[in-house]
């Protein structure tokens, strides 16, 4: 159910620790992921060790994106902040740079939707988006998301402030 002729959607393994480890430490990426520091292989371990645990009960889950023909890791899809009462979560989406514009994230959200609506039994998703990252914001309209306000001021980049446009989608 989670894979595409472009992608895969699969959980987090032990031997992610490298991918993850590049992931996270490109400070193109920190703006978007709330991210000041790089992170350690030590935390990225302890995390990777803990990953396994039910969407339910820790209210977050991350999948890996792996190209279908290659078998690689490309980025990852964060479902975090889930509410069981109203049925909802967020969604972040992070591809690797050296792999980006090539149809991943569109993919992961065409698996996601369905996914989400009927085996996790959510009712909506959203995600907030830097107002200057036209990129992520036609990914996300494309994908069926619709915009719903801005918040002034919201995020603080090395720059300045600048807002925040918040999108959702009823599934």
């Amino acid at each position: 159910m989670l894979q595409s002729d472009l992608i895969r959607l699969r959980p987090l393994e032990a031997d992610d620790l490298d991918f993850l480890y590049q992931l996270e430490n490109d400070p193109a990426v920190w703006g978007v992921s709330d991210t000041l520091a790089p992170v350690s292989r030590h935390v990225l371990r302890q995390y990777l060790d803990n990953a396994a645990a039910d969407f339910f009960e820790v209210r977050q889950l991350r999948l890996v994106l792996e190209d279908s023909a290659t078998g690689g890791a490309v980025g990852t899809l964060d479902l975090f902040g889930f509410e069981p009462l109203h049925q909802r979560a967020g969604v972040g989406i992070t591809v690797l740079a050296s792999h980006r514009r090539r149809g991943y994230a569109r993919a992961a959200l065409a698996l996601l939707r369905p996914y989400s609506r009927q085996v996790l039994r959510l009712h909506q998703l959203h995600c907030t988006i830097g107002a200057d990252n036209e990129a992520s914001l036609q990914l996300f309209a494309a994908a069926g998301f619709t915009r719903v306000g801005v918040r002034r001021e919201w995020l603080r980049t090395a720059e300045g402030w600048r807002d925040a446009v918040e999108l959702q989608c009823l599934l």
